[in-house]
């Protein structure tokens, strides 16, 4: 369907190189949508580019760390100097908690790490987008997504991972915000909600068998979730389809939290 049809976008993706954001990536670019995948690791940027080879969308990278503003801002004049635009932002990047120390142990450095990357690294990003976006905006080219990556953490209690419960609880009206502030631009602002999904974070966890045992049996699909999993909503998302879609927290977890 044309409606689906990505030809011209640009997207950027944090975090882009590996689990869901590398998913989003490949659905994108799949759609026709030219992509720029930032990472901290430029080989690993690299070998996701790879992954890509053949798709409709042009794909380019770059070394980025969403905790510092700087970074960022070379990232997206970098992003616009290739492209020439950026229609979407998919503000992915993100560091667990591992709920290994109580709170009342949780230090100083550990609380403000989580939010430089999972909430400052969301503000510097979506900053950039917005900025380039509203510009074009008033040129009379009124067009832009902002996605970011949040957690079922930011619904539920999550003992010994407070501050990382925090971090995507904060996303999450950052959307909202946003979504009210820049819709007379044509931007809208949306959150993707995870359940257990496969990726580097969860490797460790998931190898657990006590962990799989009690939680497999509240997942009523009966699997963990896969990168992929996430192609369609983000080309949605992307879409014109999803133009009057914004403000929303998007819940992707294979019914886990229903259960």
């Amino acid at each position: 369907m044309s409606i689906f049809d990505l030809t011209g976008r640009v997207a950027v993706i944090t975090g882009g190189n590996g689990g869901i954001g590398l998913g989003i990536a490949q659905a994108l670019a799949a759609a026709g949508c030219n992509v720029s995948i930032w990472g901290r690791n430029a080989d690993k940027n690299k070998a996701a580019a790879a992954t890509m080879a053949g798709a409709k969308g042009k794909i380019d990278t770059h070394v980025c760390d969403v905790s510092d503003a700087a970074s960022v801002k070379a990232a997206m004049a970098a992003t616009l100097g290739s492209f020439g635009r950026v229609d979407g932002c998919f503000a992915n990047a993100g560091i667990g908690g591992g709920g290994r120390r109580a709170f009342i142990d949780r230090t100083e450095e550990e609380w403000r790490t989580m939010f430089a990357t999972n909430l400052d690294g969301v503000f510097h990003v979506f900053q950039a987008a917005a900025r380039h976006m509203t510009e074009r905006a008033a040129s009379g080219d009124a067009f832009g997504r902002l996605v970011a990556t949040s957690s079922l953490a930011s619904l539920f209690g999550t003992a010994r991972n407070e501050h990382y419960a925090a971090t995507k609880a904060g996303i999450n009206a950052l959307c909202r915000a946003l979504a009210v502030e820049l819709a007379r631009h044509g931007v809208t602002a949306n959150a993707i909600l995870p359940g257990w999904i496969k990726s580097d974070m969860t490797a460790g966890i998931m190898a657990n068998d006590k962990f799989v045992a009690n939680v497999m049996p509240r997942i009523p699909v009966r699997r963990f979730g896969e990168p992929s999993d996430f192609g369609g909503i983000a080309v949605y998302l992307m879409s014109k389809a999803s133009s009057y879609h914004t403000a929303d927290c998007f819940v992707i977890d294979g019914g886990y939290t229903a259960f």
